[in-house]
């Protein structure tokens, strides 16, 4: 039996055309063909170990790892490769855009496009301008270690000319809003500057960081309303001072030692074992001044709703955070993109909802009339 079976496949094998034998996956097919294999005809759909079976990463690292390699050193010294950094400059300016839209209305998308513009740029200004100060601690921190000026692959001079490119940019942004938010918007440039000083005069670096990350708070509201309505910015403002105190002090926990060697500072170091006391602080402060932000505002349930998803979110990263382990530090820096997006949406749901709580009185006041 063994015998006629293998006689059998021998002559189908001799079927097989030449076309067929040159090529590899002709070959596969024939002998799949010639043992009558159930299934053949599906071949295409089964994923191969080669290229045509690896699935594409849309992340935005691996976007950076596709791009000419000249541009790459350029697109990191961005941190286009890292984004979570944008989002968190990128988040109070929606809060605020949103906050001033008018009732039942959804916020101004134009205005929330061209905000994350800037933000990418801006972001991408203020990384080049912290890398140009730091280059030299850089190259003594593990984790900074291989930032492009500090590993060589881009020089002061061409830093120079890049980080000019984004200016001009952020400008030809700028220059988009009202007079008043035009000037608000280019005071944010000396606290750019600085604040990657800061952390050499101060264990507070992460509250110039505040201030800076958080002018979009101020700017948002101005570009829509034509300029700020204190009672509303102010506190918006402050609570996203106080949100930066807690993620960023999350963040400097992961590179503690290498900064007390050198001689940095920071409010990892400052509060160090009482980490944990601290941001509860920050966030009852971040919660109170967005309740504040809420009233100020005739702000609705979902709004207020969201508000308290926020302080859960915020009192489960502070119980759950292990300030010893660089990589819990990091997850808990990143869900603070998850802060920020629920209460943009608790925002947008809250103006949405004003339209029905100003339809429903409406119709109370026109039935009182015709009773």
């Amino acid at each position: 039996m063994l015998a006629f079976r293998g006689a059998w496949l021998a002559r189908s094998l001799r079927a097989v055309s030449p076309a067929g034998l040159r090529s590899p996956r002709g070959r596969s097919l024939a002998l799949l063909r010639a043992a009558s294999v159930p299934g053949v005809g599906d071949w295409r759909r089964s994923p191969g170990p080669g290229p045509r079976g690896r699935a594409l990463s849309l992340s935005a690292a691996a976007v950076v790892n596709s791009a000419p390699r000249p541009v790459q050193p350029y697109l990191r010294l961005m941190r286009l490769d890292k984004p979570i950094g944008t989002w968190l400059l990128y988040l109070p300016c929606t809060w605020s855009i949103s906050l001033a839209a008018e009732p039942g209305c959804f916020p101004d998308w134009y205005m929330l496009s061209l905000f994350g513009t800037g933000a990418v740029l801006m972001r991408g200004a203020g990384c080049t301008i912290n890398d140009m100060w730091d280059r030299d601690y850089d190259k003594k921190v593990t984790r900074t270690a291989n930032r492009p000026i500090a590993a060589g692959d881009i020089s002061t001079l061409q830093s120079f000319v890049f980080l000019g490119g984004q200016l001009t940019l952020a400008l030809g942004v700028l220059l988009c809003l009202n007079y008043y938010s035009i000037a608000l918007g280019a005071a944010s440039l000396l606290l750019v500057i600085t604040y990657p000083l800061m952390k050499r005069i101060t264990y507070w670096p992460q509250l110039v960081l505040g201030m800076t990350f958080n002018w979009g708070a101020l700017l948002g509201w101005s570009a829509i309303k034509g300029s700020c309505d204190p009672s509303v910015c102010l506190p918006l403002y402050f609570s996203g001072v106080m949100w930066t105190l807690i993620y960023d002090t999350i963040y400097a926990h992961q590179d503690k030692k290498d900064d007390a060697l050198i001689g940095l500072k920071s409010t990892a170091l400052r509060f160090n074992e009482d980490t944990k006391r601290w941001l509860s602080v920050f966030s009852l402060a971040m919660v109170g001044a967005l309740g504040l932000v809420g009233v100020s505002c005739d702000q609705t349930l979902p709004y207020f709703a969201a508000l308290g998803a926020v302080g859960t979110h915020l009192a489960h990263q502070i119980y759950t955070l292990d300030i010893h382990k660089p990589e819990n530090c990091w997850d808990k820096f990143v869900s603070n993109r998850t802060v920020g997006l629920i209460l943009f949406l608790g925002i947008v749901l809250g103006n949405l909802w004003k339209e029905k709580k100003t339809e429903e009185m409406k119709k109370n006041v026109d039935d009182g009339l015709e009773n």
